[in-house]
């Protein structure tokens, strides 16, 4: 009598196992893409700040001393305004 049920039921437990598997497999790449756009995006973002912090150093070699000093000065005054 069991043996009859199991062997009714079986390709439908089969079938579930498949699903949630499948499922869980999904959701596992889903994760794996999302983290690989995230280092992705992360890893555009340090190359724009090094390409900023890169302008501003050759910037400020192409100044003199007396302008560098200026530059700071004033930026000085205009952080404690704010």
């Amino acid at each position: 009598m069991i043996e009859s049920i199991l062997s009714a039921i079986w390709p439908y437990v089969i079938g579930a196992l498949a699903l949630i598997v499948g499922w869980f497999t999904a959701k596992q790449s889903g994760k794996s893409e999302a983290r690989k756009e995230a280092e992705l995006k992360q890893a555009k973002a340090d190359i724009a700040a090094m390409e900023i912090a890169r302008d501003a150093v050759e910037r400020i070699d192409r100044l003199d001393d007396d302008a560098v000093r200026d530059r700071a000065r004033k930026r000085m005054r205009d952080a404690g305004k704010q």
